[in-house]
This record gives structure tokens, C-alpha cells and sequence, in this order.
């Protein structure tokens, strides 16, 4: 898929290691609202990622290419640079960012800020959790996962088969 310019499009940035169905919820509220959507796998090494980034590039292609509503809506890309520059490389106007808690809404306002300051042009959209999804988080998902508990109806199921080999469950 190519980006246009008449076409409203959205990038929805983030590791997504591993991505929760909250990041799917998130994305499936993105479409209604958007011509296209892109989401953006930055490599992040800094984070001391689980999954490497040519895995979660490939668990998001297939999650996107098994939900109809996002099959053709959704594109998935690597990002391996600043995301204002991402943005307007692939002809976007607006970042998508989820928000949970409170708490997550400090670090986004004032990453919003610094991408309004390096590209005023591109809006920042913040869409909040959804009530079922508002306590998952990818660094929970690790954590219950490595401890063998039950997370199978908090990711998609491609995510599910990743995440039981890497501890055994």
C-alpha cells in the first residue's frame, strides 16, 4: 500500500513487544477514524526487547492480515527513525498514541509536546483504553507469561503461539 496525499492517514507508533489486544483495540478505533493506518515497529533496544523486531514486524503482519476489519485498513512498516520524520516520510498527519492511566498521559504529553515543537503540522491523537483493556500492558504480558500464567485472552492468538514458546507454557 502506498500512502497518498488525499487520503487522511494515521501512524500508530510502538515496540509491541508483544502486542495486546489492547494495541488491537486501540488500532480497530484508528480505522473508523482514518483512511489508513501504519503502525510503526520501532526496533527500541534500549527497552531490552523479548521478541526481536523482524518477529514482531511478522506476529503484527499476520494479527492484521486475520482481522477483517483491519485486513486492507492496516499497514505495518519497521521504524528506525525519528517519528515525526516516519510520519511525514510515509505522507501521514497524525500519531496515534493509547492511553490507560494517568499515568500514561504525563509521558505522552510531553512526547506530544516535542513532536509538536520538531513538526507542528502533525497532530498527536490520543485514544483512550477502552474499559476491558485498560489494565494490559505488554511489560505485564512478559511478566505473567514468565511465570506461567494464563494471558491466552489478553493477545491475539499468533501471539499466544510466540509467547508459549519462548516460556514454555
Amino acid at each position: 500500500m502506498t500512502a497518498t496525499h488525499n487520503k487522511h492517514i494515521a501512524v500508530y507508533p510502538g515496540t509491541f513487544d508483544p502486542m495486546t489486544n489492547g494495541h488491537l483495540d486501540i488500532m480497530s478505533r484508528a480505522v473508523d477514524l482514518f483512511d489508513h493506518l501504519i503502525v510503526a515497529i520501532a526496533p527500541n533496544q534500549n527497552k531490552g526487547p523479548l521478541f526481536d523486531h523482524e518477529t514482531r514486524l511478522q506476529m503484527l503482519k499476520e494479527v492484521i492480515n486475520t482481522t477483517p476489519k483491519l485486513k486492507g485498513m492496516v499497514e505495518v512498516q519497521p521504524m528506525n527513525s525519528l517519528l515525526v520524520d516516519f510520519v511525514k516520510s510515509v505522507g501521514a498527519k497524525a500519531i496515534i498514541r493509547g492511553l490507560r492511566a494517568v499515568s500514561d498521559f504525563e509521558y505522552e504529553f510531553q512526547m506530544a509536546g516535542m513532536n509538536s515543537h520538531l513538526a507542528p503540522e502533525v497532530e498527536t491523537v490520543f485514544l483512550m483504553s477502552s474499559e476491558g483493556f485498560q489494565y494490559i500492558s505488554s511489560r505485564f504480558i512478559k511478566e505473567v507469561a514468565s511465570m506461567k500464567g494464563d494471558i491466552r485472552s489478553l493477545v491475539p492468538a499468533v501471539v499466544f503461539q510466540h509467547l508459549q514458546k519462548k516460556f514454555d507454557l
